[in-house]
């Protein structure tokens, strides 16, 4: 009799208390026809958050470990897969709420689609009360939390290193970027890599819950260092043209109207930065605050 392939599920922690999310992930593992072990690694968090995530470590099947020094998005997953047992992971940020009780059940019957599944992402329905949460909430639910189906369409440029299981041996054939240091872009290397490799993705309508709404402010500066994540991408190994932020900005520049477009925003940039901060954002102005940002770090390179 064949044993079922086990699970490991890789959550990196910081500053946030996984012990809701670890417990449901323990309720649900006996759906998951194999062994389940649930690895999460803090990235060198606040004492009050490491002091409620210890209690952890008692746990059966649950290694709980902490970082001296923060290492950053890349590197962590990167340990996290290193140090599993299983031949799949199942990647979770640390602020994922389960739909409800078959989530891992729905990756089980799916795993044999494909050696990576990507699962997707909701957003509460009701905007937060808080007006410094808009932002982050109306970007999530408008370009984030998207159906498999509409995400399938461009399955590599879809990929989220949130909520994808994934065949252990093809995460660690192709590894995170630990180079891209800041926010941003290190899932969407990895999803070239595998494009180019032929490796399959295929995308499920199994979400996770997004819990962890950041302030306008936080969420920017996120944005900003994403937006050099991907100009760095660009000019140090050519990748990125498929994005549509990047087509853009190239375009302007073979026509000579990069610099034209630059001076205009500065104009406007107080005006959109007050916009994106206000209980009324509008995501139009945050697209055209990524391409003055973008064309900025080209301009750079000329």
């Amino acid at each position: 009799m064949d044993i079922a392939p086990g699970l490991s599920i890789l959550i990196p922690v910081y500053n946030r208390d996984v012990t809701g999310l670890v417990r449901a992930l323990l309720a649900q593992a006996p759906a998951w026809d194999g062994p389940v072990e649930i690895i999460c690694l803090d990235d060198a968090s606040e004492v009050a958050f490491a002091a409620l995530n210890r209690g952890l470590a008692s746990l059966a099947a649950v290694r709980y470990e902490e970082l001296p020094e923060n290492v950053g998005r890349a590197i962590i997953r990167n340990r996290l897969a290193a140090a599993a047992h299983h031949p799949w992971l199942l990647l979770l940020d640390n602020d994922s709420v389960l739909p409800d009780a078959d989530f891992l059940s729905r990756y089980a019957h799916n795993r044999d689609r494909a050696p990576v599944l990507v699962g997707g992402t909701i957003y509460p329905a009701a905007p937060p009360t808080d007006p410094a949460l808009r932002l982050r909430w109306l970007y999530g639910r408008l370009r984030e939390a998207r159906p498999a189906a509409l995400r399938q369409r461009n399955s590599h440029n879809q990929l989220t290193l949130n909520n994808m299981l994934i065949q252990a041996d093809v995460f660690r054939r192709f590894g995170l970027d630990e180079q891209l240091t800041d926010y941003g872009h290190e899932d969407t290397k990895f999803g070239w890599l595998l494009r180019a490799a032929g490796v399959a993705v295929h995308h499920l309508d199994n979400p996770v819950l997004h819990d962890g709404l950041e302030s306008a402010s936080i969420f920017l500066q996120k944005t900003h260092d994403a937006v050099r994540n991907l100009a760095r991408l660009y000019l140090t190994e050519g990748l990125g043209r498929e994005t549509k932020l990047l087509r853009t900005a190239l375009r302007l520049r073979r026509l000579g109207l990069s610099e034209a477009v630059r001076a205009a925003f500065r104009l406007r940039y107080q005006q959109v930065q007050l916009n994106l901060l206000s209980g009324k954002p509008n995501l139009r102005q945050l697209d055209a605050l990524k391409l003055y940002w973008l064309l900025e770090e080209l301009s750079v390179s000329v």
